[in-house]
C-alpha cells in the first residue's frame, strides 16, 4: 500500500517521506489511536523518529485532509485515515474504545441544521457514548448472581 500512500501525498502537494508513510500506515492499521500510540507504532519501523517529527506529520496530514483528528469530549485527540465521508463515532465511557458509525447513504440529514445561522455547513460531528461489548461483559461478570449480595 506504500505506492497508494505516495500517490495520496503527492496529490496534496506533500513530499513523500518515510515518517509520513509510516504514520499513514500506522493509522491505516490502527484507527482511532492517540499521538503517543502513533509515535510508538512509527518507532517500531523508524526508531530514530522524534516526537516532534510525528506531531508535525500528523498536523501536515490533517491540514492536507489525509487524516482526520477526532476529539471526543474529555478524551485525548485521536487520528484516523477515514476521511471525506462524514461518518461518526461511538465511544465507550469505560475504556475509551472508539468505533466508526456510518451516516446514512446518500443525503446526509445530519448536515441539515435546524438553524445554520448562515453557515455553509460541510461537516457534522456526532458522537455516540455508551459501553462497549467487552466492558459490558466484564461488568456483568462482576455482578453478584440474582438473589445474592
Amino acid at each position: 500500500m506504500t505506492p497508494d500512500f505516495e500517490a495520496q501525498l503527492r496529490a496534496v502537494s506533500l513530499r513523500v517521506t518515510r515518517p509520513r508513510l509510516a504514520v499513514l500506515a500506522a493509522l491505516r492499521d490502527h484507527p482511532h489511536v492517540d499521538t503517543e500510540t502513533v509515535i510508538s507504532l512509527v518507532r517500531a519501523d523508524l526508531p530514530a523518529v522524534s516526537h516532534q517529527a510525528v506531531y508535525d506529520v500528523l498536523r501536515a496530514l490533517t491540514n492536507a485532509g489525509l487524516v482526520r483528528r477526532i476529539e471526543p469530549a474529555g478524551a485525548t485527540a485521536r487520528y484516523e485515515t477515514r476521511v471525506g465521508d462524514n461518518h461518526h463515532h461511538v465511544v465507550c465511557r469505560s475504556c475509551g474504545a472508539i468505533a466508526d458509525v456510518d451516516c446514512v447513504v446518500g443525503h446526509s440529514p445530519c448536515l441539515t441544521a435546524s438553524n445554520d445561522h448562515g453557515f455553509a455547513v460541510d461537516e457534522a460531528e456526532v458522537v455516540f457514548w455508551g459501553t462497549c461489548p467487552d466492558c459490558a461483559a466484564e461488568h456483568t461478570a462482576h455482578e453478584p448472581p440474582v438473589g445474592r449480595k
